[in-house]
């Protein structure tokens, strides 16, 4: 998952102004940081994404991004 992928599935996912505020704010304990923070440490967006989806239950049929291929298919 590319960082662009990742920023339009949070912005499809949660909207436009709430997946900046969830980027900035939202502590990840899986990554011991925010989405933001993680990324800026170098932690793949692929990993981000699934620990965002993880902790504000994302339902597992969009956990690849909606607008994005399944990697699976």
């Amino acid at each position: 998952m590319r960082l662009s992928e990742f920023q339009r599935a949070m912005r499809e996912e949660f909207g436009d102004a709430y997946a900046g505020v969830l980027m900035r704010d939202h502590w990840l304990v899986a990554l011991d940081g925010t989405a933001d923070s993680a990324l800026a440490r170098g932690v793949p967006a692929r990993e981000v994404w699934a620990a965002v989806c993880e902790d504000l239950d994302v339902p597992p049929a969009r956990r690849y991004g909606r607008g994005l291929r399944d990697p699976q298919g």
